[in-house]
């Protein structure tokens, strides 16, 4: 690779001589120690911009949640002419480029399910054009298509009753996290080159599948790229070549970010790890004096409004498991070096002070990669944002660092990714709930009464014997695995032939380390009816055919939520059988198993479909969010439920542990110099224990009763909450998932 007059300044030998952004970063950038003293306000283009992009989220509001949609044309890296966020003040726009040619309106993207994409337009008045229909039927398979047309009868049951919840086999994948700095840092040009290089290299004699296979997805992975450069010439810019200062280097960034929201519509469609990157040229800017410190927060307001802009089209029953429209777009800050440098920059403020100047929002999913030994001024600044916009979450990077290494990426709500180097196969939920349900009635649905788990012989006593749950629940659990991974292998077989992300698959390495992510729901509800068979009497109540529908307790048991060490360790069995039986399992194209105690706002769709628990949940309940305790169950305040989660050990569960917790502000102290010393206290203590991941909320169960009642209030426009590892418009949510939140336990005491 030939030296570039663009990279004058710049130290370091091995990332020049091959693809190596992270040798790139660990050579030039400077971590910063101070606070948040140096930070601008907005500028008057963001000012206007911002204030224009409120009016068009309003007016979407009022449409019913979609501004407009395409109905014409098939979204692909230059299907649209060039769109700006308004014609009048383009001038203004630091960072050019949108998904389609005009704000908000989203695009038509039918590779991952034709029907999908129709009904995503029907259901909100738009009617695609019938064209359409006939080439994604008559003449191009669709992923979905491929993928029904394989399923087994079981797999269908399963889905139909939902102990299998959010499989992506009707839209893309996503999780898949392209190393878009690299687009910045080498220039497309070069880029091209090395992959043009991986693909002669893998010919050879007697070639079989999987090198054909090799060869044509390095085939589409170039012209992917020769596509994002005729992408980037709609809005005049050249990114052959290495961006020269920081501002082509946002756009280059972002310009490769572009290129996988033009062609995928993935569950999450994240950002990565880039403030540090970034830092660099900016950096550089500030000192030859071509920079201001008021354009390198207005690069990084502009670039953040653009993530703040990503739609996809969605059907119904995708808005009701993932509800609020999130689209994850996660962007990750802070983090330590493996030399022990801190990798906070001046940027990793800059893009947490977005939420000052622009007021919250829940794109981009702004990550803190958190460590107690992170620059005190920083844990200060974060903690003060989370207080002020409940808009931050927080994941232990020192729990992750020795996993995943310096240069991870958040993929997703929790979920870590090495950058450029490997890809993550989604994997939705499995509902242990409803399978320990299954246990107890030989594998016949509760709800709809049907046989949908193996004929097992059913518990038929008046009374639940520990050890005779436990048996049957160890023999459905395998049969849940099991099935769960043999679908998401068809899954991802027929999205890697149909659906395959070039665009991001282009800047990461080609020989890839793939990992396979399965989730579970339902582990608090698991746990404490466990503990209520174990330590207490449970009596089952049958209906006329003997089919167990409810549940009486008698006596008291431990719950999970409470630092009882009974129940804890009830739910760390949990935790390592479910992963033992999933790591029991051949996962497509080899890939490393994971699991994740993650719901996103599903546990609502979970809790309509299960049954009565022993746990004294009630059918169509709600199940708990993530790893959180059920509702009610935690009595001995936030340090404790605390301490219980931060027992689930990681390494069992490396596609991450959700925690989303409420603290009301006078949980936290009376002034807000008292609150955010405490919420650092709270932080250092739950990460220095191992835990993985905290969301924070702060504010009382009245604002979030107001907000309901009153969505048209002018403060609840932007009111933003944490959810299950994303954040949401309290006010986007449906009245049942404001319902679900207002329900959660909100903190009065530590």
């Amino acid at each position: 690779m030939r030296d570039f007059k663009q990279w004058e300044g710049f130290s370091g030998r091995l990332w020049k001589e091959g693809i190596d952004v992270r040798d790139f970063i660990q050579n030039n950038y400077k971590p910063y120690n101070g606070d948040e003293s140096f930070l601008e306000g907005p500028t008057e283009a963001t000012d206007q911009l911002w204030g224009r992009l409120q009016e068009l989220q309003k007016e979407e509001r009022q449409k019913g949640g979609v501004l407009d949609m395409d109905t014409e044309v098939v979204s692909s890296l230059t299907s649209h002419g060039p769109g700006y966020i308004s014609e009048e003040l383009k001038d203004m726009e630091q960072i050019v480029g949108l998904q389609t040619d005009k704000p908000l309106k989203r695009a038509f993207m039918p590779y991952g399910g034709i029907r999908m994409a129709e009904q995503s337009c029907t259901m909100y008045g738009y009617q695609p054009n019938e064209k359409l229909h006939e080439i994604f039927t008559a003449y191009h398979k669709t992923h979905s298509d491929a993928v029904f047309e394989v399923y087994t009868p079981e797999m269908k049951r399963m889905r139909h009753s939902k102990i299998l919840t959010g499989l992506p086999d009707t839209y893309g994948r996503g999780r898949i996290v392209g190393d878009y700095r690299r687009v910045a840092l080498y220039g497309i040009d070069a880029l091209i080159e090395e992959k043009e290089k991986d693909f002669a290299g893998s010919e050879r004699r007697s070639m079989r599948s999987k090198d054909y296979r090799i060869r044509e997805e390095l085939a589409e992975q170039i012209k992917s790229l020769k596509g994002m450069k005729a992408m980037a010439e709609i809005y005049g810019c050249d990114i052959s070549e290495p961006a020269k200062n920081a501002k082509e280097a946002f756009q280059w960034l972002y310009f490769a970010y572009l290129a996988a929201i033009k062609t995928q519509n993935g569950a999450a469609m994240s950002v990565g790890r880039v403030s540090t990157f970034l830092d660099i040229y900016i950096e550089r800017d500030l000192a030859n004096g071509t920079l201001t410190e008021k354009e390198a927060q207005e690069l990084v307001d502009h670039m953040t409004m653009k993530f703040r802009m990503v739609k996809f089209a969605r059907i119904e029953s995708y808005n009701q498991l993932f509800s609020g429209d999130p689209v994850w777009a996660t962007l990750d800050v802070g983090g330590i070096g493996m030399d022990g440098r801190s990798q906070v920059t001046k940027t990793c403020f800059r893009f947490l002070h977005t939420l000052e100047n622009m007021g919250p929002s829940p794109e981009p999913n702004l990550t803190v990669l958190y460590s107690s030994h992170l620059p005190e001024t920083f844990k200060k600044y974060a903690s003060y944002i989370s207080i002020k916009t409940s808009s931050v979450q927080y994941e232990n990077d020192d729990v992750m660092r020795p996993v995943w290494g310096d240069d991870y990426a958040v993929c997703c709500c929790v979920s870590a990714t090495e950058t450029g180097k490997e890809i993550q196969f989604f994997g939705a939920r499995a509902n242990l709930a409803k399978c320990l349900l299954y246990a107890i009635n030989g594998g016949i649905d509760e709800k709809n009464k049907t046989q949908v788990g193996p004929k097992y012989r059913p518990i038929t006593s008046e009374y639940l014997d520990y050890e005779e749950v436990m048996e049957k629940y160890e023999e459905m659990m395998t049969w849940l695995a099991q099935t769960y991974v043999e679908t998401l292998n068809m899954i991802h077989y027929m999205h890697d032939k149909y659906y395959y992300e070039a665009s991001q698959m282009a800047l990461i390495d080609t020989d890839v380390r793939r990992t396979f992510a399965t989730g579970i729901a339902g582990f608090s509800h698991v746990v404490d009816s466990l503990c209520a068979i174990k330590y207490a009497r449970v009596k089952v109540i049958r209906d006329e055919d003997g089919l167990a529908v409810d549940y009486e307790t008698e006596g008291d048991f431990p719950k999970y939520g409470n630092d009882d060490a009974r129940a804890d360790e009830v739910a760390v069995w949990l935790l390592r059988t479910f992963m033992g039986k999933i790591r029991n399992c051949h996962t497509y194209r080899d890939s490393e198993p994971t699991t994740s105690i993650l719901t996103i706002t599903s546990n609502v769709v979970y809790g309509k479909a299960t049954g009565s628990l022993p746990d004294g949940r009630k059918a169509g309940e709600p199940l708990a969010p993530g790893a959180n305790p059920s509702y009610g169950a935690e009595q001995n305040g936030l340090l404790a439920s605390l301490n219980s989660v931060a027992k689930l050990p990681y390494e069992e569960a490396l596609d991450g542990i959700s925690n989303t917790q409420t603290i009301n502000p006078g949980a936290l102290g009376n002034t807000e110099e008292e609150r955010v010393k405490n919420l650092v206290q709270v932080l250092d203590g739950y990460f220095d224990q191992g835990a993985h991941h905290l969301n924070v909320n702060v504010f009382g169960r009245e604002k979030l009763m107001d907000a309901m009642e009153h969505p048209e209030k002018e403060e609840y426009a932007n009111f933003t909450i944490r959810v299950s590892g994303y954040a949401v418009k309290f006010i986007d949510l449906t009245r049942e998932q404001q319902l679900d939140v207002i329900s959660r336990t909100c903190h009065e005491r530590m």
